[in-house]
């Protein structure tokens, strides 16, 4: 293997990197959170290097892919925001209809606030699964627990991106990570009231 191809193979697993069956997309570090419990403080991570020095391309995303259909689903999904990138994720979403596989993005429900815009029409056609993290039960402890800029606006507009998600997405998910101070229970409950499935995702030290 040539220095290149190795420079290549491991800027490849920082964009693009599986896990089970599935591969993750990793198109930006940026976030408008500091969660306590993002994954991305902790020491290792999802056992690969996601750091970017730069922000890959679409054309670079869809070239690390490969064959899609090795893998049950594909997932917009890395140390930040996807939706931060939207231009990328409907130009890599729309390439990958072409092929059989399930397209899931995972998003903090916060679109609405850092674009200024509705990004759901964009993707409607295009995204098979949209798992949305509520993170809380209530705007207060969803403040505490992201420590998010948006303010006492941010859960509202998260509930509200998973109510107009319905009407966009074939299948909408309502996540929380087990963590202390996180009412499962209670945020259970709103995903219920929101019509929407429900996941508590395991705290990883």
């Amino acid at each position: 293997m040539t220095k290149k191809d190795q420079q290549d193979k491991e800027r490849a697993m920082i964009i693009a990197y599986p896990l089970n069956d599935a591969l993750y997309l990793n198109i930006t570090n940026r976030c408008t959170n500091n969660c306590r419990f993002c994954i991305r403080e902790t020491a290792g991570g999802v056992g690969y290097n996601l750091w970017l020095k730069q922000e890959p391309t679409a054309e670079e995303i869809i070239a690390f892919i490969g064959e899609p259909t090795r893998y049950r689903e594909i997932v917009f999904c890395g140390y930040g925001e996807p939706l931060m990138r939207p231009e990328v994720v409907v130009e890599v979403s729309r390439y990958l209809k072409n092929y059989p596989v399930r397209v899931r993005l995972n998003t903090n429900g916060l679109a609405d606030l850092f674009l200024g815009y509705d990004i759901l029409p964009q993707l409607e056609g295009l995204i098979d699964v949209i798992s949305i993290s509520l993170n809380a039960g209530d705007a207060q402890s969803y403040q505490e627990l992201t420590g998010t800029g948006f303010g006492t606006a941010a859960f509202d507009g998260v509930l509200n991106f998973i109510r107009r998600s319905k009407q966009v997405f074939p299948k909408v998910i309502a996540s929380v990570v087990r963590y202390p101070g996180v009412d499962i229970e209670k945020a259970a409950s709103l995903a219920n009231a929101l019509g929407v499935e429900f996941r508590v995702r395991e705290f990883s030290e």
